[in-house]
């Protein structure tokens, strides 16, 4: 970190600054008389090799205090009271690092985009999160309905999973309220966005104000601030309007649309994807959290023209209502039907199946591929990435783990950080 260089010199001065006095007063006390209590006033009656053990001993507990409670002090915004990590230096080191990371662009909505940036935090703090606004049902819905706001709900969640506030402050956000006329089933994070969107006069500084009291690590955007709403054709050629409405509905959906069509992007959103690294899709509820975002046509076109590495995280489970009976190469072609092909280069596949229970109507994302040209330009890498407590979820930990090995190149056969998708098939298990 460059510390120890400056402390150093740091020490070299505060030398030669002694010396320099040390040379004045010896010059002081041999031109001048100076009245008897001077005597007992420099200790002159003790011998000098004591007198400069006194000196030295009082001069290194007093360095030592001051360093302790300076260092307390400056750096309480970097270790707070509690935490875990309780050493100064290794905070600022972890900090450093952090900052030295990739440029990662996370897209998506719901649990699942807030499990994936709470894993990748630790691993860089150049994180930006894209989100879903098109949320209408539950708090979210009921919020964009009385105040015309964009859907906070997914926001919250990615402030709560950024968040290095103290675990009290995320909880709170996270609190939903059981009781009380109107505020029943409403979180306590949604109401605060929209109150501070009220009060700054803009959405966009209420997510930066929240961000600040959260002390987020990160940037969180919406995908488009307009007030958009999820449409779907039905294999049925029905049609259905209102993202809850989709997942109520339970039939195949063939066609995912956006109204209006013509939303403009969060031009920061568009900005952050043509200056990313790396980008990550998903995971998440695929017609709901991630392809809403895909559907706001300038992201969709910084998407395809950004030389970042595109990542497509699978989801473990399929989603009742939404993809039932969907292996990852059904995913794969929903998104680039929906999209256009080679929108993501590589894809990461949970490789740990399991048995879920009967009540989730869900079952493991196999690695089926009927039809190999879903797979002519992708990257297959196979992972076990599912939470051994909850086989529905991703384990935040192995995901991001198993994101910065596909980065970084540490896979079997993988390329490196410049990699470009082969003409053929590759499958990597790790």
């Amino acid at each position: 970190m460059h510390i120890k260089r400056w402390l150093f010199l740091l020490v070299v001065g505060m030398t030669l600054l002694s010396l320099g006095a040390a040379y004045l007063l010896r010059e002081a006390y041999l031109l001048y008389d100076f009245p008897g209590v001077a005597h007992y006033l420099t200790l002159q009656f003790i011998p000098r090799w004591g007198r400069g053990i006194i000196f030295v001993c009082v001069a290194v507990g007093s360095v030592s205090i001051a360093f302790w409670r300076l260092n307390a002090s400056l750096l309480y915004a970097v270790v707070r009271p509690g935490s875990q990590n309780g050493s100064m230096a290794e905070s600022l080191y972890t900090k450093r690092v952090l900052s030295r990371g990739p440029h990662v662009v996370a897209i998506g909505g719901g649990t699942g985009l807030s499990v994936l940036l709470r894993g990748l935090k630790d691993h860089t703090s150049n994180l930006t999160a894209i989100v879903t606004v098109a949320d209408d049902g539950g708090s979210s819905g009921r919020l964009r309905q009385d105040f015309g706001v964009v859907a906070p709900g997914d926001l919250r969640q990615c402030l709560s999973a950024l968040a290095e506030a103290e675990p009290l402050m995320s909880r709170l956000f996270q609190y939903r309220f059981r009781a009380g006329e109107g505020l029943e089933g409403h979180s306590f994070g949604n109401l605060f966005i929209v109150a501070m969107a009220h009060v700054t006069g803009n959405f966009e500084t209420a997510i930066h104000e929240a961000s600040r009291v959260l002390n987020v690590r990160g940037n969180i955007l919406p995908s488009t601030l307009v007030d958009v709403t999820l449409s779907a054709r039905t294999q049925d050629d029905e049609f259905v309007h209102g993202e809850h409405k989709i997942t109520e509905h339970g039939a195949s959906i063939h066609e995912l649309f956006l109204n209006p069509s013509n939303a403009e992007a969060h031009p920061d959103a568009v900005r952050a994807v043509l200056d990313a690294d790396l980008i990550v899709i998903g995971p998440g509820s695929l017609y709901t959290s991630v392809m809403p975002n895909l559907l706001v046509e300038d992201l969709r076109k910084a998407l395809l023209s950004t030389s970042a590495q595109r990542i497509f995280v699978c989801n473990v489970a399929t989603q009742h209502g939404e993809t039932d009976d969907f292996g990852v190469a059904d995913h794969i072609e929903a998104l680039e039907r929906h999209t256009a092909p080679g929108i993501v280069e590589t894809v990461i596949a949970n490789n740990n199946l399991g048995v879920l229970p009967d009540e989730l109507h869900s079952t493991p994302v196999a690695l089926n591929h009927p039809d190999a040209r879903v797979f002519e330009h992708v990257r297959v890498i196979q992972a076990d990435v599912v939470a051994s407590e909850n086989r529905y979820r991703h384990d935040f930990q192995k995901l991001a783990a198993a994101i910065l090995d596909v980065y970084h190149g540490r896979e079997s056969g993988m390329p490196g950080a410049e990699h470009r998708p082969s003409e053929e098939a590759v499958f990597v298990t790790r």
